[in-house]
């Protein structure tokens, strides 16, 4: 299945009526007078054409991946929060001061960003026990190019096109410094080469995700031969976990739930059996599997839909034995692990159809993916100018 849509010309960014109320610490600079003015948001087509579902769209390495890396401001543009709450909290500020690298980490130039749910729990204060300091620059997702690398780098060098989920951990003490700003600043391990057939806005749809359905088949212990139930596969963990136990894992059988609207995108990922959960219950089937991967928060239906020594993963919600939940560890050696899959096309990043969102609107984005109704990942290209 494949889907092409066309974003319009971007648009400037609207001038915000307020600005953060708390003062900054000293990891930004306060200005009374922050104006939205100066943003332009350009680009060289009047419309930017974008192939989405199960469809990867070829791009050539970045020509101006040196003349991105030639000149680091001291200031820049971010979507900032100052305390939680629902989506109003997030200002725009032109005035955040460029994050200083560590020795072990690259500072790079953001292309593009996604959002998860984990953004909006986050922003709404859902772990902020274990949360960093506010305020804080949101965002998990990253893509772009390095443009700087501290003294202990080994392997990423000034003008790789790189992509990673830049928290290691994604609720304990996530950065401050998100991927929802021109730069952010993330250790060389949780780090990958861009595949060289994916754009920025298609890299950026992959990390977390498929950092988190990959984890979460390990745990399982899933293996070739094996079945699964996939329950929201056409979510943006669940779209990559049918892929992922197909063409990584060598399953026998993969069962996934949606929507009648995406019973076509589930089949051309790869699923042997599309379920309409609006016309279907799965756990009445009488086929069961030997793992079910709960991607939509609802462990005591899939409990009922495993073999005998069978195992579900879930990611949200009430946990029912033998269920499990997890949180993912960002690890750039997965990402490497899977380019080659990427590459060859046999996994394809899924953007939901009303993105890449631009950088102006990342309050509509996260308001999107707030619905909880988002095909894919939502995406925000071109973050910067």
């Amino acid at each position: 299945m494949e889907t092409t849509i066309t974003i319009p010309k971007l648009r400037t960014l609207p001038t915000l009526s307020s600005i953060l109320s708390p003062p900054f610490s000293l990891t930004f600079r306060s200005n009374s007078r922050r104006k939205l003015s100066s943003l332009k948001q350009s680009t060289s087509h009047s419309h930017i054409p974008l192939r989405v579902s199960a469809n990867s769209q070829s791009a050539p390495a970045s020509a101006s991946a040196t003349k991105l890396a030639s000149s680091i401001p001291s200031e820049m543009k971010a979507w900032v929060y100052g305390e939680y709450g629902g989506v109003d909290v997030l200002k725009f500020d032109d005035k955040i001061s460029v994050p200083e690298l560590k020795e072990d980490q690259v500072l790079i130039k953001v292309i593009a960003a996604a959002l998860n749910p984990v953004d909006a729990k986050r922003r709404q204060g859902k772990f902020k026990a274990t949360d960093s300091p506010l305020p804080t620059v949101p965002g998990y997702d990253v893509s772009g190019v390095v443009v700087k690398v501290g003294s202990e780098v080994k392997e990423l060098k000034e003008g790789d096109e790189v992509y990673g989920n830049i928290n290691e951990k994604a609720l304990e003490g996530p950065k401050q410094f998100g991927s929802l700003g021109e730069y952010t600043v993330v250790e060389e391990k949780l780090l990958a080469l861009k595949p060289k057939n994916l754009n920025f806005a298609e890299a950026a749809a992959l990390p977390l995700a498929i950092e988190t359905a990959h984890e979460g088949l390990e745990r399982t212990g899933f293996s070739a031969g094996k079945s699964i139930l996939v329950l929201n596969g056409s979510g943006g963990v669940g779209s990559l976990v049918i892929q992922l136990a197909k063409h990584v894992f060598g399953a026998s059988r993969v069962a996934a739930t949606s929507s009648t609207r995406n019973l076509e995108l589930l089949k051309s990922l790869g699923a042997d059996l599309a379920i309409d959960y609006t016309k279907e219950k799965f756990e009445d089937l009488p086929e069961k599997f030997d793992v079910v991967y709960d991607a939509i928060g609802q462990c005591d239906k899939a409990v009922k839909a495993i073999k005998e020594g069978g195992s579900v993963v879930a990611l949200t919600g009430a946990v029912t034995p033998p269920g499990f939940r997890f949180v993912v560890t960002s690890n750039g050696d997965v990402l490497k692990k899977l380019n080659p899959f990427l590459e060859s096309g046999k996994i394809k990043p899924v953007i939901d159809p009303k993105g890449p969102f631009p950088f102006s609107q990342v309050p509509e984005a996260f308001s999107y993916i707030e619905t909880n109704r988002a095909t894919g990942k939502v995406v925000i290209h071109p973050v910067t100018e």
